[in-house]
């Protein structure tokens, strides 16, 4: 099978074959359009990799504490039939886990320290099958939350800046306040720290507190539950069976699934992705325009050799030929250089990052500033096609201006002075 002659002549003008000064710049240019769309094409997937790290991790480590959908009272007020809501609950073949629970805030106190945190009322023996953090817990912390002896579970870093441990004392206050002779007071409850847990998400590890369900009512004055909480096989299917719920279950009840709880934070960082898609885009832009001045050097460099071809009898399509094939092929390798360099960096951020941080003594990701801790990636198909894909039209177009004016080039104007 016979190579096309555009073929071997575009590769040819690609490695600028005859080594004077001219086409020693014009290889040095070459190059470094080739490397503009590398690095264009590396650090698109390098970050939007990271981004999607980012979004999984902190979603996984969130779905940890907090469940798939809840099912809660209006006004914060106990449901009117617990038993029956989890029989309804569990009638959705989507739900796998159901468990009661009081949702409410309070202080903390022990000393002069007061901290606000969410508290969190559970049923110790079915809390696991709503959350991985419960189950990863395996009941060591949870099984000593008995009713009536008033023990309190807290994130490792609340119990940090309280300068607490297990056994020690703390003060709940409620919200509400307890009507007296004297006048509206705050109700106060002395309670006993039995664990701590880590969750890796500084936001619940800060601010959390876990008591038995039944201590929770007594303390807040609730008749039981204020609402329950599932864990469903598939978490992407939460809206959807949030929506089932709302038409199955009975009473006014309100549902939430996790995409709603979060749905500021989940929709910034799908802004953010975007943007800096286009952002990025644009530097491949630039790298791949920069084939123009390119292969425009090159025809006026080969103005003789099209001339020539032109005598020999080489069609104007031919021409314009040559130079596509020599802009294409920067294109695909800087593309696939990129690629390479790109899900080379992305696939091993996780020894990278550390590396550097150790290298310039600096922490890139503060515990307490964010809500995680290390470098994530995550590299998705769905994001790289798309970039491999446009690299290459870009490149694509930016050879056809260049190539028409090589094919238009006029034989015996060209080869007048030679």
């Amino acid at each position: 099978m016979q190579i096309p002659y555009e073929l071997i002549l575009g590769w040819r003008y690609t490695r600028a074959g005859r080594a004077t000064r001219r086409n020693g710049f014009i290889s040095f240019i070459s190059g470094v359009s080739m490397l503009g769309i590398a690095l264009g094409v590396a650090a698109l997937i390098i970050v939007l990799s990271v981004m999607n790290g980012f979004q999984k991790e902190v979603r996984d480590r969130m779905l940890g504490v907090v469940s798939h959908i809840e099912i809660f009272a209006p006004n914060g007020a106990a449901l009117p039939d617990v038993d029956l809501t989890l029989r309804e609950a569990r009638a959705n073949p989507q739900v796998i886990g159901a468990a009661p629970f009081i949702g409410t805030q309070a202080l903390l106190a022990r000393g002069e320290d007061m901290k606000g945190t969410i508290v969190r009322g559970i049923d110790p023996a079915r809390e696991p099958e709503v959350t991985d953090l419960a189950a990863s817990l395996k009941n060591a912390a949870l099984a000593r939350l008995v009713p009536g002896e008033f023990g309190i579970v807290l994130g490792v870093d609340l119990a940090r800046a309280m300068g607490v441990r297990e056994g020690d004392k703390v003060t709940l206050v409620a919200p509400s306040g307890q009507v007296t002779p004297a006048g509206v007071v705050p109700r106060l409850k002395q309670m006993t720290v039995v664990g701590t847990f880590d969750s890796g998400h500084y936001e619940y590890d800060a601010g959390l507190v876990m008591l038995h369900v039944d201590d929770a009512a007594k303390i807040f004055r609730l008749e039981g539950p204020t609402g329950i909480r599932l864990k469903l096989k598939d978490l992407h299917q939460a809206r959807e069976v949030a929506g089932e719920l709302a038409r199955s279950l009975s009473g006014d009840l309100y549902i939430r699934d996790w995409t709603r709880q979060n749905r500021n934070w989940f929709a910034a960082v799908q802004l953010e992705k975007r943007m800096m898609f286009i952002i990025l885009t644009l530097i491949v832009a630039v790298a791949a325009f920069n084939l123009v001045s390119t292969l425009v050097m090159t025809v006026t460099d080969k103005r003789a050799d099209i001339a020539i071809l032109r005598t020999l009898g080489a069609s104007p399509r031919s021409i314009m030929g040559v130079f596509v094939v020599q802009g294409a092929m920067v294109g695909v390798i800087g593309t696939l250089a990129g690629l390479l360099l790109g899900l080379g960096v992305a696939f091993n951020i996780d020894v990278i990052v550390p590396a550097l941080e150790r290298l310039f003594h600096a922490s890139f990701l503060p515990r307490d500033i964010y809500l995680i801790s290390r470098m994530p990636s995550d590299p998705q198909s769905s994001d790289i096609v798309p970039i491999a894909i446009i690299s290459l039209v870009l490149a694509f177009v930016a050879t056809l201006y260049p190539s028409w004016r090589a094919s238009r080039v006029n034989p015996a104007e060209a080869l007048r002075y030679e």
